[in-house]
């Protein structure tokens, strides 16, 4: 009875054999994701949620945690110097880490490698360790004030100070920048830059022309990377600043951990991820206008 159901039905091809694994196949790829869907979860999805009751809930239901938060001058303060923190040290790594990426992809194998090797090092210590020879290295009586001293600039205050905190950022986070926009820049056709040499073209309008257009994916990507890292950084703020200066995430630990006003601190939090998912979406508007531009014009 089998065989003759099987004659009815038609014979079996390969599109038949195809649509009934189909199935399977879907389910097992959906089933890869299980794990990274669960990590997002609990590493993610969870905490925020609990960020956001604690918000709305404690000590009392609705928005007064908000009101104090928007009410609070110095709070207001806090958050705008967090910012432009972030700003000013996504701006050092762009200004220091461009020139570093480009010299990568132009540099021989060897040269690459100990650049490469130069980048990777930081991921390989210990981030209390790199902060405390910040602290010695900018401390009052510390090699860069003598430094600082020898070439006749007089003392310049850098520990617990904001200027110390970008510093030590900045050589942080660096490798972060780095690393994305190297990865652009090897995808780079050289043979554009040669073409455009052929046609007329010195160097400095190859590199503004064709290079530094098609590298922006790189820069936006690394930039994007800093500036979000910026926003949340603890240890280093913590170690090289000052009460007097400091940024939302020790605002943070000192409502959770010396106030005991979870609360507050997640206000804080709602507040800081709100600005920052708003600064990312008007920074994808206006990218996405220039990519219709760019493909307008083109």
């Amino acid at each position: 009875m089998a065989t003759v159901e099987a004659l009815v039905a038609g014979p079996i091809t390969a599109d038949t054999v195809i649509d009934q694994a189909a199935p399977s196949k879907r389910w097992g790829r959906l089933g890869l994701l299980v794990p990274a869907g669960l990590l997002l979860i609990i590493g993610f999805i969870v905490p925020l949620v609990i960020m956001l009751w604690y918000a709305f809930t404690d000590p009392s239901v609705g928005f007064g945690n908000f009101a104090w938060y928007l009410g609070d001058a110095v709070q207001q303060r806090i958050l705008l110097r967090t910012f432009t923190t972030a700003v000013n040290v996504t701006v050092i790594c762009l200004l220091l880490g461009y020139p570093y990426a480009y010299a990568m992809v132009a540099a021989g194998p060897k040269l690459r490698a100990v650049l490469t090797l130069l980048v990777l090092v930081p991921f390989w210590t210990s981030l209390m360790v790199r902060t405390f020879a910040w602290v010695i290295l900018l401390q009052d009586h510390g090699p860069i004030q003598s430094l600082l001293a020898t070439v006749g600039l007089g003392q310049i205050p850098l520990i617990r100070t904001n200027l110390g905190v970008v510093i030590g950022m900045s050589q942080v986070l660096l490798p972060f920048f780095v690393l994305p926009l190297y990865a652009v820049m090897t995808n780079i056709d050289r043979r554009l830059i040669l073409a455009s040499s052929s046609l007329g073209a010195g160097p400095i309008t190859s590199f503004f022309r064709i290079w530094l257009p098609l590298s922006l994916p790189g820069v936006g990507a690394g930039s994007l990377i800093v500036f979000i890292s910026s926003l949340g950084f603890y240890v280093t703020p913590a170690l090289l600043g000052s009460p007097g200066n400091s940024l939302i995430s020790q605002q943070i630990f000192t409502q959770v951990n010396g106030l005991l006003q979870w609360g507050r601190a997640g206000t804080m939090g709602v507040v800081l991820i709100v600005i920052t998912l708003a600064i990312l979406a008007i920074l994808a508007l206006v990218i996405g206008r220039s990519t219709s531009t760019i493909k307008g014009v083109r």
